[in-house]
């Protein structure tokens, strides 16, 4: 069987878009988005339970999303899973992420609603 490696997720941006270059002039942004789903508990009480998903979305994609999203504002990211690891202070670490390939802005909050 072959592998696959895809993912689609809605939510809204959690902190200010982090735009950046790299060297060779590649725009490329960081973010993170919170996922809240809500459900009924077997006692019948509501549940909210919120996932934080960590995105970077690279080229012209980056660009628009600093230019028109911003805190709050619901997204779309359709990407892949990515492990980024790395060591600091000796001590090996690692973190999942989504890497965006289609990211739409679905939503973009009023100051009245933030």
């Amino acid at each position: 069987m072959r592998h696959y490696n895809r993912v689609i997720l809605i939510g809204n941006i959690t902190h200010p878009v982090d735009l950046r270059r790299t060297p060779a002039g590649v725009s490329v942004a960081d973010f993170s988005i919170a996922i809240t789903e809500r459900r009924q508990s077997g006692a019948g009480e509501w549940i909210e339970e919120t996932t934080f998903v960590d995105v970077v979305v690279w080229g012209s994609s980056a660009q628009y999303l600093h230019r028109n999203a911003g805190v709050g504002s619901k997204v779309l990211v359709e990407g892949k899973l990515k492990l980024d690891e790395w060591e600091k202070d000796g001590e090996k670490r690692s973190r999942m992420k989504v890497t965006s390939e289609q990211l739409i802005v679905l939503h973009t909050p009023n100051k009245e609603e933030t």
